[in-house]
Order: structure tokens, then C-alpha cells, then sequence
């Protein structure tokens, strides 16, 4: 087949199969909504998000101040469109000066007497108390006031071409009906991460912020969304207690009874705690909740919880994990009464990476999974059965039937071995 050949039946199968965002001409991305059956966030009414708005609710933003007059608090439920234009950063105080993390600390707070009060060699393994613990804790309230943002329901919030979010939270608490699309958003960095003795064997760093965060919201669509830690990775953290000094948390957590959530054609780069969808391993509100469909994203260079899932009924298909070097710990988290449905995914892993490095048994019992495809190094790409390969290796054998099929999927599913091309070409932000 010729070049010119080629490239006219990729650009058909795209034709067909891309949300007609992806077809229509210049098309007002405030005004679109959801695709009908595309993902859990069609169920119930759809996602329509702010696309009903009226003149006056329509608005460009170029600062934080603009970002969070436009959305009028978090009990407006006026819909509203919001364009974001350029850079805006959630240090950015009300006369446009850029604050750090010096000017968000409590008076009390430093880190280097933290870390010289709560070092596991005087102060043992236990939980950091005392004034200087709480200090930083008031440090915590006063960034959250700061660099959290709290999105309302009946919302778009759309970039314009090169607009970006840094140092911020989108806080999705109590906001149905969202639509967050086309946009860079990165480095939501914690100034006060707490020191978590008791977590892992010689304890961890702990974060506070996410990039998005979903909570106690149904029917959000997160679309065209390039996740990053930008000029901020976590390698160039130090080292403090013999651990990483972690300063993010996740790119997009879905918790605390959150449901009905599309995310699509999103990119999630270089990037540690990714995913994570559940609150905690605790059977309560969330049983039942947190159905969320994840398809067409492209991990490039995420470590972990891609993602990581607890009770919901989760769809993950058509997406493409491209691993970095030696970091890549897990892909698939089957955590407590979880039921994913994994189709169609494509891996590249680095030279030594094994299958079964795919999933990770968080106390769960079963994961649907079918039509992966893996290509390691150089080598030729295989069709495998990541499930076979984790049973193989672990013990106890996780089931393959998540008790459930998926049926809200707008198009027909992506051939494997196409997902790499689909996927490299049209997600992530600017892609519209």
C-alpha cells in the first residue's frame, strides 16, 4: 500500500470513530457537550456542563482573580462557559504578584526545624504531634485557601489555544455537571507535605494536592487535558528521612462518592501517584459509586495507579501506556470490590519489564481484561493476556470476570495495535 494510501484509510477509521469535536470546523468547544453514551458521564442526564449559558455568563479569564469571580462561588448553579486565556498561577495574589511558599507558611512553620523535631532517629516511628505539626498544618489551610479552586455545578471551563494552569487544584466537590477540556494544567505542589512515618517500611512523604480533584460530584467529563508536574518533577526532589521529598499527589483522583465520570483524550506525563479512584478501603458511601470510564488517554512516563480503583465499575479501554526507564511500578490497581473492564489497551514497556508488571493486587479478587497488546524494547509487539501473566507470577489467582460489561461507549473500539497513532495524534491539550 502507497503513503498516500495509507494515510487516507487512517484518516477514515479517524473520521469515524473521534467525537465529532474532533470532525466539525472550528467549532465553539464552550457550547459542545457530551457525547451521547460516550463513557459513564452519559448516563443518567448526560454532561452538559455550562453549554446552556447565557451572554453575561460567559467568560474569558486571564488571571486567578478573573478564574474565580467567573465562577461565583461554589453554590452558583447558573450555567456558566469559562475560556481560560494564557497562564494563569493559583500563587498569583489579588494584585497580580506571585506569591511562594514562604508567604503561605504559618509564622511557626519552618521546614528545616520540621525535619530537625520529627527525624525518625530522635523522634522514633510514630506520628508527628506537637505545636510544630500543627503549625504546619495551619500552613496547609492557608495554601488551600490560596491554590485550591472550587469549581460549581453547571460548568464549562475550556482553554483557548496555549492556555495553561500551574500551582492550582480544580476542585470538583459538590459540582455535577462539569466539563473541564483543553487545557495544560500542572505542578499543583504542596509547600507543606506531611511526614507519614508509618507508611511503607521506612515511612513516605505525603502530598495534599491534586491537579483535578472529583468528589461528591456525577456527570463530569474531563477531555483534551495534558497533566504534568512541568518545570517541577518530582526527581528533582530532595531527599529527606530516606525518602523522596513529595511534593505532588494525583493528576485526576475520582473519591468520595464521586460517579459518572468520562476521561478522554486526555495526556498524563511523567508523573507519580496518578490515578487514583476510591476513597479508602473502608465499605461505606462508596460502594456502588465511582463509575468512571478512562479511554483514549496516553500515559507517557506515569509510575503508578493508571489507575488505581476501589469498588467502582470501571471502563478502561483504547488507551496507550508508554513506560519510562526503570520507574514504572504498576498500571491496573485491582483494589477492595473493585471491577475493572480493561479492553484494548497498548504498552510499551522499556527493555526488561515484564507482563505482569501490568497489574498490582490492592484487595481485590477480579479484573475483565482483553485485547492488550505489548511491545517490550525492541522487540515485536504481542498480543498477551496481562491477566494470565499476573496469575502466573502471583498468588492468590485474580478472576477474570468483573461481573459486569460495559455498554456507554460512543464508538466502536479502537483495534489495539491502531491506539498508538489514534492516541499519539489527537489527545491531550491544543488537539482540538
Amino acid at each position: 500500500m502507497t503513503k498516500p494510501a495509507i494515510a487516507a484509510t487512517i484518516a477514515g477509521l479517524l473520521l469515524v470513530t473521534l467525537p465529532s469535536s474532533a470532525q466539525a470546523s472550528a467549532p465553539d468547544l464552550g457550547r459542545q457537550t457530551l457525547p451521547a453514551n460516550d463513557g459513564w458521564a452519559a448516563a443518567g442526564p448526560g454532561t452538559t456542563g455550562g453549554s446552556a449559558a447565557d451572554d453575561a455568563h460567559v467568560f474569558t479569564v486571564r488571571t486567578r482573580a478573573e478564574l474565580v469571580a467567573a465562577i461565583g462561588g461554589r453554590a452558583n448553579t447558573t450555567p456558566k462557559i469559562i475560556y481560560v486565556e494564557g497562564r494563569i498561577d493559583g500563587f498569583e495574589a489579588a494584585d497580580g504578584t506571585l506569591l511562594d511558599c514562604a508567604d503561605l507558611a504559618d509564622p511557626a512553620y519552618s521546614l528545616d526545624a520540621y525535619l530537625a523535631a520529627y527525624n525518625p532517629a530522635t523522634w522514633g516511628y510514630v506520628a508527628p504531634a506537637g505545636e510544630l505539626e500543627a503549625a504546619r498544618a495551619r500552613s496547609v489551610t492557608r495554601q488551600t485557601a490560596q491554590t485550591q479552586i472550587n469549581l460549581s455545578p453547571n460548568t464549562t471551563i475550556v482553554g483557548r489555544p496555549g492556555a495553561t494552569l500551574t500551582g492550582l487544584t480544580l476542585m470538583v466537590d459538590g459540582a455535577s455537571n462539569t466539563i473541564i477540556r483543553n487545557l495544560a494544567i500542572e505542578d499543583a505542589r504542596d509547600c507543606f507535605p506531611a511526614w507519614s512515618p508509618t507508611d511503607g517500611a521506612i515511612g513516605n512523604w505525603n502530598s495534599n494536592y491534586d491537579l483535578i480533584s472529583v468528589r461528591r460530584s456525577e456527570n463530569v467529563w474531563v477531555d483534551h487535558i495534558t497533566f504534568s508536574d512541568g518545570d517541577n518533577p518530582d526527581t528533582d526532589q530532595p531527599i529527606h528521612f530516606g525518602r523522596p521529598y513529595q511534593v505532588h499527589d494525583g493528576a485526576l483522583d475520582i473519591t468520595h462518592t464521586a460517579s459518572y465520570v468520562t476521561a478522554s483524550w486526555n495526556v498524563f506525563t511523567n508523573h507519580d501517584k496518578t490515578m487514583l479512584i476510591g476513597s479508602s478501603n473502608t465499605v461505606g458511601p462508596d460502594v456502588g459509586r465511582l463509575k468512571v470510564t478512562i479511554h483514549h488517554n496516553l500515559f507517557d512516563g506515569s509510575i503508578q495507579r493508571l489507575p488505581r480503583v476501589r469498588f467502582g465499575q470501571v471502563d478502561i479501554y483504547d488507551n496507550y501506556y508508554r513506560s519510562s526507564g526503570e520507574t514504572f511500578d504498576y498500571a491496573w490497581g485491582v483494589g477492595v470490590q473493585s471491577a475493572i473492564y480493561a479492553e484494548n489497551n497498548y504498552f510499551r514497556l522499556y527493555d526488561d519489564l515484564r507482563p505482569d508488571a501490568i497489574i498490582h493486587d490492592w484487595g481485590g479478587t477480579a479484573i475483565a481484561e482483553r485485547g492488550t497488546v505489548v511491545r517490550t524494547g525492541n522487540r515485536a509487539e504481542v498480543a498477551i493476556s496481562a491477566l494470565d501473566a499476573y496469575n502466573a507470577t502471583h498468588d492468590p489467582d485474580l478472576s477474570g470476570d468483573a461481573g459486569w460489561t460495559p455498554v456507554l461507549r460512543a464508538g466502536p473500539v479502537h483495534a489495539t495495535t491502531d491506539v498508538p497513532r489514534v492516541v499519539g495524534a489527537f489527545a491531550g491539550a491544543g488537539r482540538l
